[in-house]
């Protein structure tokens, strides 16, 4: 794996965890929303990751050989709805309350968010520290090609 393939990857991971910071902070900027049907109601949403081997496999089904400028990548398959039950709250005399007197309110919790919002930053800054540190060994390796 040549460290151009390094540095595809990272990027790539970077790109996703980009997107998944995206959708979190859209869950938290609409966490105390109200709606006064579930139609209307925000739904909490999350990205749907996969990892792409990228010419693994040399000529095709039923070979074993890895190639040597294989990698794998981070692909974003998506965005899915959350499928959690909204929140229903009654309250009668809310502006938005429907015939019932019920008001809707999302499906996000802020808890869970804040740990992903979490997760993806220290996720994001490990592979620019992964790019960073490739940057270097490239950097090295051609300042050791001059020397010789």
């Amino acid at each position: 794996m040549s460290l151009y393939t390094v540095m595809d990857i990272a990027g790539t991971a970077m790109s996703a965890q980009n997107v998944r910071l995206n959708t979190t902070a859209s869950n938290l900027a609409n966490a105390n929303s109200v709606s006064s049907s579930a139609g209307e109601t925000y739904r909490a949403r999350h990205p749907v990751f996969a990892a792409q081997m990228q010419q693994a496999l040399d000529g095709g089904p039923g070979r074993n050989s890895i190639r040597k400028d294989s990698g794998v990548s981070v692909q974003v398959l998506g965005i899915v709805e959350s499928d959690k039950p909204l929140v229903m709250e009654y309250a009668p005399n809310h502006p938005m309350a429907d015939e019932n007197g019920y008001i809707y309110k999302p499906n996000v919790n802020v808890m869970e968010e804040m740990a992903n919002m979490i997760s993806a930053s220290r996720s994001y800054q490990t592979n620019v520290q992964l790019a960073d540190t490739t940057k270097q060994l490239l950097s090295r390796t051609l300042r050791m090609g001059q020397q010789m």
